[in-house]
């Protein structure tokens, strides 16, 4: 029997290095992919084939998959892992940082599996698109991230009936609080204007960047094992939660009512109006 074949984007750190080793550890073929190929190296030393892949590089992204068709001919995973998250308030996100942000989230997702089906269609293959709770119950300063991975879990839910009559499988993942550099990275991406008016919430907007890096926060390694029981399983959902506070945050979103769900958001991060104290 062939070597199953898993190529899975946004490997260099977190969730995505912590999915190629689980992904190594069952057997498969791992086509690692990262801006920064030198980060891959603990990949590669276990058998891993690094790739160089800007997600949002149109010439990578066919070069990636056309090195993919003819060195290993068939896919059967593909995990849209790479991610980007944009925070801040929504009134001060301009056009390029909308972008940007839904370049990386959703995009260029679904330019992967475009440029993939085939493969997928001879394996009867699965496609893992790692969306987020914050795409189900959105936060004050992180509305241009949760609107991305919103537009993912919905495209995700077309791709998994247009694609079934090809024995090709879709699942979408919410993560909750899981331990990366997601933070850091979200920390340095923040979009606030020098004259913005939530100058006086700057420090709930950092705070909201760091939100799913705290101590309770699953570990990614513990994440990528859950979510290989899923893969292993015919019988698996079509979309599934995994980590920290995830399926409280959904059960915040299905069963408050949203006056009530506001309030509290509100509470949360100290929105109230800075004028009345």
């Amino acid at each position: 029997m062939n070597q199953p074949v898993a190529l899975i984007t946004g490997c260099s750190s977190g969730i995505g290095q912590a999915l190629a080793h689980t992904f190594l550890d069952e057997g498969y073929k791992v086509w690692a992919t990262a801006r920064n190929p030198d980060t891959l190296a603990p990949l590669v030393a276990r058998g891993a084939i690094a790739v160089t892949l800007e997600v949002n590089d149109e010439a990578q992204l066919l070069a990636c998959t056309t090195r993919l068709q003819a060195e290993a001919g068939r896919l059967d995973v593909l995990i849209n892992n790479a991610g980007y998250g944009a925070m801040g308030p929504v009134l001060d996100a301009d056009r390029d940082t909308l972008l940007r942000q839904f370049d990386t989230n959703v995009f260029a997702p679904l330019q992967l599996v475009r440029l993939t089906a085939d493969l997928l269609r001879a394996s009867e293959g699965l496609v893992i698109n790692i969306g987020s709770v914050s795409g189900i119950t959105t936060t004050p300063f992180s509305g241009v991230y949760g609107a991305s991975k919103a537009a993912l879990h919905s495209l995700s839910d077309a791709l998994r009936l247009e694609l079934a009559p090809f024995g090709i499988n879709v699942l979408t993942v919410k993560p909750g609080a899981i331990a990366s550099d997601f933070g850091n990275n979200a920390s340095a991406a923040i979009t606030m204007a020098d004259n913005s008016w939530f100058k006086p919430w700057e420090q709930a907007v950092r705070a909201r960047a760091k939100a799913s890096q705290k101590a309770s926060s699953t570990s990614a390694t513990d994440f990528a094992r859950e979510l290989m029981k899923y893969v292993k399983n015919p019988l698996r959902p079509e979309e599934v939660l995994i980590g920290t506070d995830s399926r409280k945050m959904v059960s915040l979103k299905r069963w408050l009512p949203t006056s009530i769900l506001d309030a509290r958001l509100r509470k949360r991060f100290g929105l109230n109006r800075p004028d009345k104290g």
